[in-house]
């Protein structure tokens, strides 16, 4: 099967791999990740127009509470107005088109570190200095371009696409699938960005399987997981998921005695959650941990890597502990990962490397794939 994919077509590639039906595909081709002709169609129907987390709504709860990004090549501020609204708007100044903001933070004011031009909260230019002598100059006639935004269980989302349908309607079976977690019930306590040397899709992947756990987690959480309680149905168009039974070894990934929502073996089943295009959620009982991903080129991704825990267990005197020792697990479990997705990107860059059979533990996969060949396959047949 090995074959020459460096002068490949990756969007015909992508399309003869996902025509074969789950019993018969095999992984997506190495083009699919190393090309940026594919990367550039990806941004271009994917990322300008589906909706991107920017993370939890909790941790823009004051006025004045801000986080940053870039979406498809725009930066974007989203913050907390002063009457409480939460906005998304360009994040470049309408002056001399610096950047404005960085990071996550707090201000009173989005002021231009170039020559300090302030804007409201809601983007409207508050003050210009020294611009008194330019008689076309009216600071009403400047507001920063506003971005749709949304919120969502908790979660926040911005779209650059002023057509794409409300995260609530896109995203309505995920939220009756898991009602008896109450997503609004989790508090986010950390919240990390890094940048991985892979492809965004590889690492998307590797959430969306358990089947590499008891090998690539073999010093972490790999003994834990059994691959014969791993269910993996069919996804749906907006998402896919598969669950794993937890047991007490990590209490706070069981169903608090408090929680009366969830029932029988409800009580201790993770959810992996893989929300359309890169919003990869594992939501426990007590728990939660998400990554949010965006392409930085063929071979990199950036993270927004957050967590917490149900606020079930928020007055429970070993609950900080307990968190504790969940996040020092999870920084192992990233180093795992980190090293497994960038030796997969480094494998899929070599000239003789070929996709194999899909396990069934990875129909997560391969609905993916069917996903991305939809949206780039429909941009090439306009």
């Amino acid at each position: 099967m090995a074959r020459d994919h460096i002068d490949s077509d990756p969007i015909a590639d992508l399309a003869a791999n996902t025509a074969l039906p789950f019993e018969q595909a095999r992984a997506m081709p190495p083009s699919v990740y190393t090309s940026q002709a594919f990367l550039e169609a990806e941004l271009a129907e994917i990322f300008r127009k589906e909706w991107y987390c920017v993370g939890r709504a909790g941790a823009l709860s004051k006025p004045g509470d801000y986080v940053t990004g870039e979406l498809a090549g725009q930066p974007f501020i989203v913050a907390r107005g002063q009457d409480g609204q939460l906005r998304a708007m360009s994040n470049v100044c309408l002056h001399r088109m610096s950047t404005l903001l960085e990071g996550r933070g707090s201000t009173r004011a989005i002021v231009c570190p170039y020559h300090a031009w302030t804007y409201n909260l809601d983007g409207t230019l508050r003050g210009a200095p020294a611009m008194t002598l330019n008689g076309g100059f009216d600071k009403r006639d400047y507001c920063l371009p506003q971005i749709r935004c949304e919120e969502w269980l908790g979660w926040v989302f911005v779209t650059l696409n002023p057509e794409a349908a409300p995260v609530a309607e896109r995203l309505a079976q995920v939220g009756d699938m898991v009602a008896g977690y109450d997503m609004l019930n989790y508090t986010e306590t950390f919240f990390e960005e890094h940048v991985w040397d892979t492809n965004w899709k590889v690492l998307a992947e590797n959430f969306m399987e358990s089947y590499h756990l008891p090998v690539c987690h073999a010093g972490t959480i790999g003994g834990l997981s059994k691959l014969e309680e791993m269910v993996c149905p069919p996804g749906l168009p907006a998402f896919n998921y598969h669950t794993i039974l937890k047991d007490d070894s990590l209490r706070i990934a069981m169903a608090h005695p408090s929680n009366t929502r969830l029932k029988g073996e409800e009580r201790r089943t993770t959810f992996l959650l893989a929300l359309y295009p890169s919003l990869l959620i594992t939501l426990t009982p007590g728990y939660f941990w998400y990554l949010s991903l965006h392409p930085r080129g063929p071979g990199q991704v950036h993270i927004r890597f957050g967590g917490g825990m149900s606020d079930d267990y928020k007055d429970d005197a070993d609950a900080q502990a307990n968190f504790a020792a969940l996040k020092t697990l999870l920084d192992e479990v990233n180093v795992e990962d980190r090293g497994c997705t960038e030796k997969v990107y480094r494998g899929l860059c070599a000239q003789l490397s070929a996709p194999g059979h899909l396990s069934h533990l990875e129909r997560p996969n391969y609905d993916f794939a069917q996903y991305l060949n939809a949206r780039v396959s429909a941009a090439r047949a306009k």
